[in-house]
């Protein structure tokens, strides 16, 4: 690829020193293109004046209007408080910081103009702390929409408005290169997709940028979409050139543990076991998702391939992102496979001295044929002598780095067989995305006995009339989950909550024996809760978000989700599936406190409304974003500057296919896409 005056340096630009480059390329902006694809967040109209009568809630807008009166109010805190009108209503500004000279600034009958964010709050309009100017001839408009960037502390709006501003000013004299010349026949070229998104002139529809469909956005789009997709065949292609143990199918282990179970396996788990064998039997890594709803029996799946590769004389590695889900799995596996001569050992960050000592002897000589751990199996100390498959369950909590790592720790420059497991169904389109270095496998089916839940809401105010729900289900040998959340993502909160709640429920429910469990308790005290709870001996289970995955209590057949408004579809859909795991009718109670906001609203009508996973995950995406659904610093969604989901969907099977031929017929503007667009995260692809 050609090189441009916009392959030098930031310092080429007016006002940029040694300081300034420095701060930048701790953000990853080296050179002028760098500059001109850090796009922006957001959008400001500042280009025309609206009416007070006519300002959208939480819309930002400028205002222009006459001050009625201006006074320091002395409540709870100290506020002045200006009043201004224009022929279409009246606006209440408040300034909570403000000096004494800037009170007499507002003399009633003065003219003034305003840019800020408008709140109607009880059929009123409020600006707190706007921009203003004094005077008649005051002025804050502009002649485009105004961009606002993402940033990071130290680097104003103005700073990167002035950067870009010279960056796009170069754009027809030095364009960049065309990297989709020849292979899209777009209309707009690419230096008026990057100019109209630094500064869009004032006939531009916000509305449609917001949405993501101006054909500018779209040109870029799909030119980032492909960048991603050619980035994860590098991992797909990279991870496929290493040899990998051939494992033989359908062992007598794994024959012999599905003749020991109670039930025979679902057409569903039998098609995605054949996946499994078929992968496994290539001398190349097996690189798989299995997807399947809560309690689709996605570890029996996993079991299989495990005892098989057992078979073959190799180990495999089981890892679980918390303590609680991977010690449910050691369990689940131990149960299975102690039986057959395969003890399973276990690893996780509080396996201390001498015991851990002996675990990673025994995986370093290879005693130790299968291991069940949390993170503490990517440490350099742990070695295994033959390690044939890698089980990664929730495997978007991990990142691609993380289970690349753990496949070097093959033996004979061999890599292990990969397995991605999760519960959490993910549209088509999001999996393209996040796992297109993986191929997929979907356990359609529940286990037949299986019971619906029946799920329903209640006002926070019947909380009472619930409790006694609840008491009378334990009295009738029946156990429940109450789980609480806090306003805030914090273990302290969740903790203080879910205390609040036991002592609640104690006090309400003398006869009714009650545990608590929350990410604060240490390890010991928390196997113990859920091992008291799974036997029986208690009753009722308050706990915290920390029982969303993994947890298997089948005669647990009522669930309240507290608070359940503050949580997404993803967790609220998880925490559900605890219930309804074996023949007893079950309940999800969620209590919300009013007023809801639309989009809580909208969630809590999904939950009732459905029990497919795939319409929720659908429904998630729809509202909450890619980023929010996967965890976007595991998945790098939240890396994409221009691309979005759902929006641009229909986008990618284009992208997919366009990264496909590059990267197979053009690497060198297959590698220039992935440089321009993921800058230093290239490296990722490890090509």
């Amino acid at each position: 690829m050609s090189q441009t005056i916009l392959h030098h340096s930031v310092t080429t630009l007016r006002g940029v020193g040694e300081k300034l480059r420095l701060r930048l390329s701790e953000i990853g902006i080296y050179s002028l293109e760098d500059l001109l694809f850090h796009f922006p967040l957001r959008y400001q109209d500042r280009t025309r004046v609206t009416p007070i009568g006519a300002l959208t809630d939480q819309v930002d807008a400028v205002v222009q209007g006459d001050i009625k009166g201006a006074a320091v109010t002395m409540g709870r805190r100290r506020t002045l408080v200006v009043q201004i009108g224009d022929d279409s209503g009246l606006i209440t500004v408040r300034f909570f910081h403000f000096r004494q000279t800037q009170v007499a600034q507002f003399k009633t009958g003065g003219r003034v103009t305003l840019f800020g964010t408008p709140r109607r709050l009880a059929g009123k309009v409020e600006m707190v702390h706007p921009e203003y100017r004094l005077g008649d001839e005051a002025n804050l408009l502009e002649p485009a929409l105004t961009p606002v960037y993402p940033t990071v502390s130290g680097l104003g709006q103005n700073t990167w408005r002035k950067l870009c501003g010279q960056a796009v000013a170069l754009l027809t004299k030095s364009p960049p290169d065309d990297l989709l010349a020849g292979v899209t026949e777009d209309t707009i070229t690419l230096p008026e997709a990057i100019s109209f998104l630094h500064n869009p002139p004032p006939s531009a529809s916000l509305e449609q940028i917001q949405k993501g469909t101006h054909r500018a956005q779209i040109r870029l789009a799909l030119e980032e979409l492909i960048a991603h997709q050619v980035s994860v065949l590098g991992v797909r292609d990279n991870e496929r050139r290493f040899i990998a143990p051939v494992i033989g199918r359908d062992s007598s282990l794994s024959q012999a543990l599905f003749t020991s179970l109670p039930f025979s396996p679902t057409d569903a788990q039998n098609r995605v076991g054949e996946d499994l064998s078929h992968d496994l039997a290539q001398n190349h890594p097996m690189l798989r998702l299995v997807q399947g709803d809560v309690g689709s029996g996605k570890t029996l799946v996993a079991a299989k391939a495990a005892l098989d590769t057992i078979a073959s004389g190799y180990q495999v590695a089981f890892m679980a992102p918390t303590e609680l889900l991977a010690e449910q799995h050691f369990s689940t596996l131990q149960s299975w496979f102690a039986p057959l001569g395969k003890p399973v050992a276990w690893l996780s960050g509080r396996i201390k001295g001498r015991a851990r000592a002996e675990v990673l002897e025994q995986l370093a000589n290879g005693e130790a044929t299968v291991v069940v751990g949390t993170h503490a199996l990517f440490q350099e100390d742990v070695q295994f002598q033959r390690l044939g498959l890698i089980v990664v369950d929730e495997q978007h909590r991990f990142g691609v780095h993380q289970r690349l790592a753990l496949a070097d720790k093959g033996a004979d420059g061999q890599h292990p067989h990969q397995l991605a497991l999760t519960a959490t169904p993910i549209p088509r389109s999001l999996a393209m995305v996040a796992y297109g270095d993986l191929d997929c496998s979907v356990i359609d089916e529940l286990p037949p006995g299986r019971t619906p839940v029946t799920t329903t809401l209640i006002d926070h105010d019947r909380r009472d009339a619930v409790i006694k729900r609840v008491g009378a289900a334990c009295r009738d040998g029946r156990q429940a989950y109450w789980v609480c959340t806090a306003i805030e993502e914090s273990d302290s909160l969740h903790m203080e909550a879910a205390t609040a709640t036991l002592e609640t429920l104690s006090a309400a429910l003398p006869d009714v024996t009650i545990g608590l469990v929350h990410g604060k308790l240490k390890p010991a005290d928390k196997a113990n809760v859920m091992a008291r709870f799974k036997a029986g001996s208690l009753q009722l289970l308050v706990a915290t978000t920390v029982v969303e995955v993994g947890v298997d209590v089948p005669k647990a057949s009522l669930m309240i989700i507290d608070n359940a408004e503050r949580l997404g579809l993803a967790q609220l859909h998880q925490l559900r599936g605890r219930v309804g795991r074996g023949a007893i009718e079950s309940h999800c109670v969620l209590l919300f406190r009013p007023p809801l906001s639309m989009t809580a609203q909208e969630r809590l009508k999904v939950m009732q409304d459905t029990h497919d996973g795939f319409v929720i995950a659908e429904a998630d995406l729809r509202i909450r974003g890619p980023g929010e659904l996967l965890g976007t610093r595991q998945t790098g969604l939240a890396q994409f500057r221009v691309a979005r989901l759902p929006e641009h969907e229909a986008l990618l099977l284009t992208a997919h296919n366009i990264a496909q031929q590059l990267h197979q017929q053009d690497l060198p503007r297959a590698q220039a896409l992935m440089t321009r667009w993921a800058g230093p995260r290239a490296d990722f692809a490890r090509v």
